[in-house]
C-alpha cells in the first residue's frame, strides 16, 4: 500500500488572495453571529457525551443499583449498548430526511424524539422501561448526529471550518462534564431522584435546539442543490460577507458550490449507497472513514467511557464519592485537551495529529498495562470487605496517571477529527450517506464495546489492556498508509477542493476553474454581475429544480 501523503502544494491561492487584509477574527461582527449559530449545531454532540458519562455515574450510585437490581455482565452491557442499538435503527432513515427536507428539519425531528425518550426515561419504573427509553433516545440522536455536523460544515466560514467543525465532536465532553458533576452532586440523594435528575437533564440540549433551530439559516449547499440559489447567495452574503453582495468571496463560494455539484452529478447520475464505493476516490475515502469510526471506539477508550467504575475497582478505588469525583475531573481534562486538538487542527494539519494521537495512546496504554499488572499482583490478599491489603498504591496511582495521559493523546485527534475529517473529505452528494456509514460504524463498534468490555474485564481483568495495546499498534500502521492531509500549504482549502484531493488533479482543476467565473459576456442578472459563473447557473447538468434556475436577490431570506 502506498504511503498516503498528498502533494503539499495543493493550491488555495485564490481563496488566500480574497482573504487578504480581511478581518476574520471569529468573534467580530457577522462572523461572531455566524459562530453563535454554529454553536447551536455543536451542542448536539453534548447529548452523546452526556449519556456515556451519565451511565458511568449511575453505575456508582447506590440508589440506581438498588432500583435496577445491580446489573452486571451482559445485563449491564445491554443497559449501555441499547442507545447505540437505537442509533443503528435510526441511521438508515437519517440521510434521506437530511437530503430531502434539509438539515434543520432533521435536527428538529431528532431533538423531538430525544425529548420524548428523556421524559420517559426519567419516569422509568422498570428495567425494561429504562432500556426502551434509552433505545428511543438513541433513535432520535441518530437524526441529530447526522444532520448537525453536516449543517455545521456547510455553513461555517471557510477559514474557520477546520477548527469549528473539530469542536463539534470535542463538545462530547461538555455533555460528559455536566453529567459527571450532576451525578457527583446527586449521589447523596437517598431516593430515586438521585438518578432521575441526571436522566432529566439529558434533554437540555434538545430543548434548546427545538426552541432555536428555525432561527438559523439552512445550508447554502443544500439550498443550491434544491434550486434555491437566491437564498443560498443571501446566506453567503449575510453570514460570510456581512451583507456586502459585491464581496468577491460570495461569487467564489457560489461558483465553486455550483460547479462541484454539477461535476458530482455528472459522475453520479443518482446518489446511492453504491456511490460510496463506485469510484477509486470514494473507495479511498471510505477505507479511511470506516476505519477511524471503529478506531474511535476500539482504542481502549470504551473501558473508561462506560466502565470507569470497573477500571477504578481494579486499582482499589471503590467508594462512590471517589469514583464520581474522578469521573468529573477526567471529563474537564478531556474537554480541555479535545478543544486544544480542535484549535490547532489548521496549524498542525490532520495527518500529524492522527499519528501523534495514536502514538501517544500506545505509550500511555503500555504504561497503564504495566502499572495495572503490578498492582494486580500486589493485591491478592483481601480483607473481609473485599479491599486489598498491602497493595502497591504507587502502581495504582500510575494507572490513574496513565488514564489521564491516554486521554490527552486520544483527544488530540480522535475527538476533534472523527466527524470533521469525515465530512470535509466527502463530496456534497454523498456527504449524508457517507456520514451515516461512519455513524453506523461508530454505533456498531459501541455495541460491541459496551456489551463485550464488562464481560472481558470480568474474565481477563488487567490482561485485557494488552489486547488494546497491540490493537493500537495496528491502528498506527493503518493510518500511516491511508490518511491524506487536507490542509493547503497556506491554510484551509475550500470543501470542494478537499473533496477533489481524493479524485485526482483533473477534478481539482475543474472545480478551481469554476471559481474564477466568466469575465467575458453580459452579466446573468443585474444583481449578480459577471463574477457569477454563467455555465454553473445555466448548465443543463446542474442538479437543481428547473423553476429556480435564475437567481434573484429580490427575495428576502
Amino acid at each position: 500500500m502506498e504511503h498516503a501523503v498528498h502533494e503539499p502544494n495543493a493550491s488555495n491561492d485564490e481563496l488566500e488572495q480574497i482573504m487578504k487584509d480581511r478581518d476574520t477574527r471569529w468573534y467580530r461582527g457577522h462572523l461572531g453571529k455566524l459562530n453563535l449559530i454554529c454553536a447551536l449545531c455543536i451542542i448536539t454532540s453534548m447529548n452523546n457525551g452526556y449519556d456515556g458519562s451519565m451511565m458511568n455515574g449511575l453505575q456508582s450510585l447506590d440508589t440506581w443499583k438498588g432500583y435496577f437490581g445491580t446489573p452486571t455482565g451482559s445485563t449491564l452491557g445491554i443497559f449501555n449498548a441499547i442507545q447505540s442499538i437505537g442509533g443503528i435503527a435510526g441511521l438508515p432513515f437519517a440521510p434521506y430526511l437530511n437530503d430531502r427536507f434539509g438539515r434543520r428539519w432533521t435536527i428538529f425531528l431528532g431533538a423531538c424524539i430525544q425529548m420524548i425518550g428523556v421524559a420517559l426515561q426519567t419516569a422509568a419504573q422498570s428495567v425494561g422501561m429504562f432500556i426502551g427509553c434509552r433505545f428511543l433516545i438513541g433513535f432520535g440522536l441518530a437524526f441529530s448526529c447526522l444532520s448537525a455536523p453536516t449543517l455545521l460544515t456547510e455553513l461555517a466560514f471557510p477559514t474557520h471550518r477546520g477548527p469549528i467543525t473539530s469542536l463539534y465532536n470535542s463538545t462530547w465532553y461538555l455533555g460528559s462534564i455536566v453529567a459527571a458533576w450532576t451525578t457527583y452532586g446527586t449521589f447523596r440523594i437517598n431516593n430515586t431522584w438521585g438518578w432521575r435528575i441526571p436522566s432529566l437533564l439529558q434533554g437540555l440540549p434538545s430543548a434548546i435546539q427545538i426552541a432555536l433551530i428555525f432561527f438559523i439559516p439552512e445550508s447554502p449547499r443544500w439550498l443550491v442543490d434544491h434550486g434555491r440559489d437566491e437564498q443560498a447567495i443571501k446566506v453567503l452574503t449575510k453570514y460570510h460577507c456581512g451583507g456586502n453582495s459585491d464581496d468577491p468571496l460570495v461569487a467564489f463560494e457560489y461558483n465553486e458550490i455550483r460547479e462541484a455539484l454539477r461535476l458530482e452529478k455528472a459522475a453520479n447520475k443518482s446518489s446511492t449507497y453504491l456511490s460510496l464505493f463506485r469510484t477509486p476516490g470514494n473507495r479511498r475515502r471510505m477505507r479511511v472513514i470506516i476505519a477511524i469510526a471503529f478506531f474511535s471506539q476500539w482504542s481502549g477508550n470504551g473501558i473508561v467511557s462506560y466502565y470507569l467504575n470497573l477500571a477504578l475497582n481494579g486499582i482499589g478505588i471503590r467508594s462512590a464519592g471517589q469514583q464520581t469525583l474522578i469521573n468529573g475531573i477526567l471529563q474537564v481534562w478531556n474537554l480541555g485537551t479535545a478543544y486544544l486538538g480542535a484549535l490547532v487542527v489548521d496549524k498542525a494539519g490532520r495527518r500529524p495529529l492522527w499519528l501523534i494521537s495514536v502514538g501517544g495512546m500506545i505509550a500511555s496504554y503500555t504504561l497503564w498495562t504495566i502499572c495495572n499488572g503490578i498492582y494486580a499482583k500486589s493485591a491478592t490478599n483481601l480483607d473481609a470487605d473485599g479491599n486489598p491489603i498491602n497493595a502497591n498504591l504507587a502502581a495504582g496511582h500510575g494507572v490513574l496517571a496513565a488514564i489521564f495521559l491516554y486521554y490527552a493523546s486520544y483527544n488530540l485527534a480522535m475527538s476533534p477529527l472523527l466527524v470533521s475529517y469525515t465530512v470535509e473529505i466527502l463530496p456534497f452528494r454523498i456527504r449524508s450517506k457517507g456520514l451515516m456509514v461512519m455513524q453506523m460504524s461508530v454505533n456498531a463498534s459501541l455495541v460491541f464495546n459496551q456489551y463485550v468490555n464488562p464481560i472481558a474485564l470480568d474474565a481477563l481483568g488487567w490482561k485485557l489492556y494488552i489486547v488494546y495495546t497491540c490493537w493500537l499498534a495496528f491502528e498506527f500502521v493503518y493510518l500511516w498508509f491511508t490518511v491524506i492531509e487536507t490542509k493547503g500549504k497556506n491554510g484551509p482549502l475550500p470543501l470542494e477542493e478537499i473533496a477533489a484531493l481524493f479524485d485526482g488533479n483533473e477534478a481539482k482543476e475543474d472545480v478551481k476553474a469554476a471559481t474564477r467565473g466568466t469575465a467575458a459576456g453580459p452579466p446573468i442578472n443585474e444583481n449578480l454581475g459577471g463574477d457569477y459563473d454563467e455555465k454553473a447557473i445555466h448548465s443543463k447538468d446542474t442538479p437543481v429544480h428547473v423553476e429556480d434556475q435564475t437567481p434573484s436577490l429580490g427575495h428576502k431570506y
